[in-house]
């Protein structure tokens, strides 16, 4: 019924240079909904949300939420905070240089009598909330310092500050979170939707969806699809209806012949990160890292490429034995870094394609200072070529392009220093369904040329089916060790309760 109706998107278009990122859009959300927002990234998704909260401003059509039984047209951000209209963005959005109570109290701050801060409600009530999403930190942790995964729980969580909500938009919420902590946010998404709290979720884990949503709508190169009950499909029509083709098992890539030794750690430790750690990683080989959220698997390859302090422990590269004291050394060494957030540590956004793509390896086409203009355009457009980067042209912003095409920009970046070993940290996080099988191409190319892969993931299938041999960590330690042969024998339950424990 239109009484139940809370948000109307009424015929939104918008247009950047050179791309129609959405045309002509127009769809409704009752209360209490959770409809899930589906398509390949470039498909609108990003776009739409931001016109929906003001972000960006459509070239055409409305955007309209009920309040109190009156229907509003947001103008700006603060209207649409101000109506109950709440984004968790993909890219964490949080004061990182803050704690965790100043930025549940962001823009509220208390004050005492005495006109200074109330330090102590402010803690307290942070720990009532902290204890809800079972975080298990201190109000006054700084956001910098925790794990990026627990940056976005507390993301998460700060939306719970707010009484007032009427729509909450989750943008890639589980990307980087453990099992344990995406059924804590399911729990809390069935209590806002018992509220009457609407919510739109975007997720390429196609099963997040069947699991937590009602409905879903699909978009496909800027332009509506279709709405369905999500009781009404199954995960291969809507890959069908979002990418048009079908798409069969994702991980079904073959696995190159095992070769030299390239890399060895043996007894890695980083006080209060990690200890004892030791594993081999071979050419042709792809090596799986799984683990909970603080489990140390990032910063120990953050340590191995001389990012992370090393207080103990030896890193061998084909035998012999290396001293990596910062990222420079572990380049010269041959090793390249995909990290896990693209776009705080592996991209310069408002950069073109081409700068970025050849950002790791300038000294490779420069003399006496000057670059080799001809050498830097070549370079870009064959390492484009070759990744597969959809973009209009090298000399596009980086910031402009999808998700998964920032992500090829990056694998690109690494590819031209020609490295031997190359650790991806969650290599698809926020990357949909059809660019995550052109990337398990790119992973299988370099092991088919004996590069050795090591895969970190905290998406369970994804290590699980992609991997020779999987390391299991918890709580700094390894805790176990598989080869293919027990991967395959081993269920995702057995991984966490060897990814939980130690012992």
């Amino acid at each position: 019924m239109t009484e139940d109706i809370v948000l109307k998107i009424d015929s939104i278009s918008k247009s950047y240079p050179g791309v129609k990122a959405l045309q002509n859009i127009s769809l409704s959300i009752k209360k209490g909904e959770v409809r899930a927002l589906l398509g390949e990234n470039g498909a609108g998704k990003s776009t739409l949300i931001k016109c929906i909260m003001g972000v960006e401003k459509a070239d055409s059509g409305t955007v309209s939420i009920c309040v109190d039984g009156e229907w509003k047209v947001p103008q700006s951000v603060g209207e649409s905070k101000a109506y109950g209209m709440h984004a968790n963005y993909q890219n964490v959005n949080i004061a990182r240089e803050l704690s965790i109570a100043e930025n549940y109290f962001l823009g509220r701050i208390p004050v005492t009598r005495a006109g200074i801060v109330d330090w102590k409600l402010m803690n307290r009530e942070s720990k009532k909330i902290i204890d809800k999403f079972e975080m298990n930190v201190n109000p006054q942790d700084k956001i910098s310092e925790l794990p990026i995964a627990m940056q976005e729980m507390v993301t998460i969580s700060k939306i719970s500050v707010n009484d007032t909500i009427r729509l909450v938009i989750f943008d890639e919420p589980t990307a980087l979170l453990e099992n344990e902590k995406v059924e804590i946010l399911y729990r809390y998404i069935r209590e806002l939707k018992e509220r009457g709290v609407s919510i739109i979720y975007i997720s390429h884990r196609l099963e997040e969806l069947m699991e937590i949503c009602d409905t879903v709508t699909i978009l496909k190169d800027g332009q509506y699809v279709d709405t369905k009950n999500i009781c009404d499909v199954d995960k291969d029509m809507l890959v069908s209806m979002m990418v048009g083709r079908e798409v069969g098992d994702l991980y079904n890539i073959e696995h190159a012949e095992i070769g030299e030794r390239l890399l060895e750690v043996q007894d890695l430790a980083a006080e209060g990160m990690f200890k004892n750690v030791s594993f081999q990683l071979n050419a042709g080989e792809i090596l799986g890292f799984a683990g909970l959220v603080g489990a140390g698997r990032s910063e120990v390859m953050r340590a191995i490429f001389g990012v992370e302090r090393l207080d103990f422990g030896k890193v061998f590269i084909r035998g012999k034995e290396v001293k990596i004291k910062n990222a420079q050394d572990a380049i010269k060494n041959g090793i390249g870094f995909l990290t896990e957030d693209r776009r705080v540590d592996g991209l310069a956004l408002p950069l073109s394609v081409k700068i970025n793509t050849n950002m790791y390896s300038y000294d490779s086409i420069s003399k006496a200072g000057f670059i080799n203009i001809k050498k830097e355009k070549e370079r870009a457009e064959e390492y484009r070529a070759k990744i597969g980067v959809k973009t209009p042209g090298i000399e596009q912003c980086v910031e402009n392009l999808s998700g998964g095409n920032q992500q090829k920009v990056v694998i690109a970046k690494l590819l031209c220093r020609d490295p031997d070993i190359l650790i991806f940290d969650e290599p698809t996080v926020g990357v949909d369904v059809g660019a995550k099988q052109e990337i398990y191409k790119i992973i299988e190319m370099l092991a088919k040329q004996g590069k050795g892969i090591i895969l970190i993931s905290s998406y369970l299938p994804e290590v699980m089916g992609l991997s020779d041999r999987m390391v299991i960590m918890s709580e700094g330690k390894i805790s176990g060790v598989l080869d293919k042969d027990e991967i395959s024998m081993t269920t995702e339950e057995d991984i966490l309760r060897m990814a939980s424990s130690i012992a």
